[in-house]
C-alpha cells in the first residue's frame, strides 16, 4: 500500500505515528508544508520538517509537541546576553545543530529535498519526507497594528503574536514562482489515495497546495481527510483565527467545504461533530464521525486506521 499525506507539524506528525502503527507495511510519503519556514541567526530553520522528523524519530519534545526532548538553552542565553534576536522564538541548544547542519548544506549548493533526506538519515523516522518546494515560499499574514497595515511573517504573528492581532489575509508569498520539489507530484500519482491529517488547513495544507501543480494532482487521486477542528474549536493551535481570517467558520462541516468535493472525496469528523455526516454543503463527500482525540498513539493509530478504510472504499467506488 502507498500513501502520500500533506502535512503540517504538531497535528499531521502525530497522526503520522498513528499511521505507521496502523499500517507498518505501507509506504508513507509525507509532503511538508514549508512555508513556515523562517531565517533566525543566520540559520535556515524549518518547523513543521523538523517536527515530523524528531516525532517519528523519537527525539522529539512530547510536552511540547515541537522541538527536541532534554533540550538545553544555553546558546539562545548566550545570544540574549549579546542582544542579538529576536527573543520571541527559541531554539534549543540541540535543535540549533539540526539547523546549523541544514544550513550548511545548503549553502554548500544542496536543494532543500535532498538536505531533508540526508537529515532523515540519522532520524529514520520510517517514511519519506519531502518539503513541498525547493523554492523560496513563506507565509506572510496582512494585519492592521499601530504601525498601520502591514505584513509581518507567519511565524511572527503566530509565536510573538499569538495570532492575537486579527489576520487580514495570508499570503504564501513566492508560491507563483515555485515548482514541487523532486519526488512530490510521482508520489502524489503513485499513490493508492491521499489522506490529509489534522493539519491547520489554511497555513499548512492551504500553502502546500499553493504551490502549483500540487493541488491539480491531488484532486486527481481519492482524498480523504480528517477534521481539525471538533466542536467548534481546533483541537490545537490556533487553527479559528486563520480559518476566520478567510471567511470559513470554525466547524468541522465548514472546514471540508472549505477544501470542496472537488478536492476532497472522505472526511473523518468527531462524533461531536456527526451532524456533519448529513450537511447539504458537504455533498459530494463521504462523511464519517467517530472520536478523534489523538490521546495516545493507539488513539492515532485508530483514526489512522479508519481514514485507510474509508479511502479504500471510496477508491473502489
Amino acid at each position: 500500500m502507498r500513501i502520500t499525506l500533506l502535512a503540517g507539524g504538531v497535528g499531521g506528525a502525530r497522526f503520522l505515528r498513528g499511521l505507521r502503527a496502523a499500517a507498518p507495511q505501507a509506504q508513507i510519503t509525507v509532503i511538508g508544508n514549508t512555508g513556515d519556514d523562517i531565517n533566525l541567526f543566520g540559520l535556515h530553520v524549518c518547523p513543521d520538517l523538523d517536527t515530523v522528523m524528531y516525532t517519528l524519530g523519537g527525539g522529539i519534545s512530547e510536552e511540547q509537541g515541537w522541538g527536541r526532548a532534554d533540550e538545553s538553552y544555553t546558546v539562545q542565553s548566550e545570544l540574549t546576553a549579546y542582544g542579538a534576536g529576536p527573543d520571541w522564538f527559541t531554539l534549543g541548544d540541540r535543535d540549533f545543530a539540526t539547523h546549523i547542519v541544514r544550513t550548511s548544506m545548503l549553502s554548500a549548493g544542496l536543494p532543500l529535498s535532498a538536505v531533508t533526506g540526508k537529515l532523515c538519515e540519522r532520524w529514520r523516522p520510517g517514511v519519506t519526507l519531502l518539503p513541498m518546494t525547493d523554492d523560496d515560499v513563506q507565509t506572510h499574514v496582512l494585519i492592521d497594528d499601530d504601525a498601520g497595515t502591514r505584513t509581518v511573517h507567519f511565524q511572527e504573528w503566530w509565536v510573538r503574536l499569538h495570532a492575537k492581532v486579527p489576520a487580514r489575509a495570508f499570503i504564501a508569498a513566492g508560491a507563483e514562482r515555485s515548482t514541487p520539489a523532486p519526488g512530490v507530484l510521482q508520489a502524489i500519482a503513485d499513490a493508492d489515495f491521499i489522506l490529509l491529517p489534522p493539519s491547520n488547513p489554511v497555513v499548512s495544507i492551504g500553502v502546500i497546495l499553493a504551490v502549483p501543480g500540487i493541488a491539480e494532482a491531488v484532486a486527481a487521486r481519492t482524498v480523504v481527510g480528517v477534521s481539525p477542528v471538533i466542536g467548534g474549536a481546533p483541537v490545537r493551535g490556533m487553527a479559528d483565527a486563520c480559518l476566520a481570517a478567510i471567511g470559513v467558520r470554525s466547524t468541522a462541516a465548514a472546514v471540508a467545504a472549505h477544501y470542496g468535493p472537488g478536492l476532497l472525496n472522505g472526511w473523518l469528523v468527531d462524533t461531536a461533530d456527526a451532524a456533519a455526516t448529513g450537511a447539504a454543503e458537504l455533498a459530494g463527500i463521504a462523511v464519517r464521525a467517530r472520536p478523534l482525540y489523538m490521546t495516545d498513539i493507539d488513539a492515532a493509530a485508530e483514526i489512522a486506521a479508519a481514514a485507510i478504510s474509508l479511502a479504500q472504499e471510496l477508491a473502489h467506488d
